[in-house]
């Protein structure tokens, strides 16, 4: 199996602390890395995670507010520094283009490398990405400014051959790709050996879901049912819901909802407030509702 791997290098929310840095993390995949948000500081914590500047194929944006966005600019000069020639491709919500185009002409006029935007509608669920490993489609979220999650799928792979089969009937080298594809084999005698007994069922396609910044949406479960792992900004816990309702954001048991409602395999909790010392009391509600709940942290990698 390929690995598939959630590298976080940011989980905390507007105010960086010398806790936490804001959001950011980098999704690793058949070889291929692509950013989820960049936030202040991205670029030491890429450093920190020993993740390759050059590897980074596409970045996605969710909205326009700094403790996602701040980054972005110190990292694409730095990309242009290390002598980048592979084009980058950045996916974000429209209004963000002329920021970018202000910020670039401003500070990166000089790069070997091309920059290609790419204006996402945040009111749809749509593919937005895919190549030969995985999709990428947003997910609506409610926030104070247009703002969209990402879901990553991969692509269901090829069954895996049974070497002892193979070896026992004596068929060729030449073959496999042909068995992997679904055919038979038929031996020196003319009998047809079914390609079920010549492979094995291929490993289940894996799934991840990144949603923050939101107000608690009852229907996002439907969105991202049944994924390998979703992640949920946790900002609050419940004793300061009114605050999670002013500013829409969502408390740690509501992100648990949406997990348990989803049925997804693990949530990731993030996006905390600055004003908890110890983000064990939202650990701990969540948990009440979906016992699979667990805290993201700087430096954490996530392997599905």
């Amino acid at each position: 199996m390929e690995p598939f791997k959630i590298h976080i290098l940011g989980c905390g929310s507007a105010l960086p602390t010398l806790r936490h840095n804001p959001s950011s993390q980098v999704v690793e995949l058949r070889g291929k890395q692509f950013m989820i948000d960049c936030g202040e500081g991205t670029q030491t914590q890429m450093r920190r995670s020993r993740i390759g500047f050059n590897k980074i194929v596409a970045i996605f944006i969710s909205h326009i507010h700094g403790d996602h966005c701040f980054g972005l600019i110190g990292m694409l000069s730095s990309f242009g520094l290390l002598g980048r020639t592979m084009p980058l491709a950045i996916y974000a919500p429209k209004d963000f283009k002329p920021v970018l185009d202000m910020l670039l002409a401003t500070f990166c006029t000089d790069f070997d490398y091309e920059i290609q935007f790419h204006a996402v509608d945040t009111t749809k669920q749509q593919v937005v990405y895919e190549d030969r490993s995985l999709t990428v489609e947003t997910i609506p979220l409610k926030h104070r400014v247009p703002t969209c999650g990402y879901l990553f799928r991969e692509k269901p792979t090829l069954p895996h051959i049974r070497r002892d089969m193979i070896d026992f009937y004596g068929i060729p080298t030449s073959q496999i790709n042909n068995i992997k594809n679904g055919a038979s084999w038929t031996d020196e005698e003319g009998r047809e050996v079914p390609n079920s007994r010549l492979t094995a069922p291929a490993d289940p396609p894996r799934s991840y879901a990144y949603c923050s910044d939101t107000c608690y949406l009852p229907d996002l479960a439907a969105r991202v049912s049944g994924v390998s792992c979703l992640y949920h900004e946790s900002t609050y816990a419940t004793p300061d819901i009114e605050k999670a309702q002013k500013y829409f954001h969502t408390t740690a048991a509501q992100a648990a909802q949406v997990a348990r409602d989803a049925q997804v395999g693990r949530l990731l909790l993030g996006h905390y407030s600055s004003k908890y010392d110890n983000e064990n009391v939202l650990l701990e509600e969540a948990r009440q509702v979906f016992e699979a709940s667990e805290l993201s942290n700087e430096g954490m990698v996530v392997t599905l």
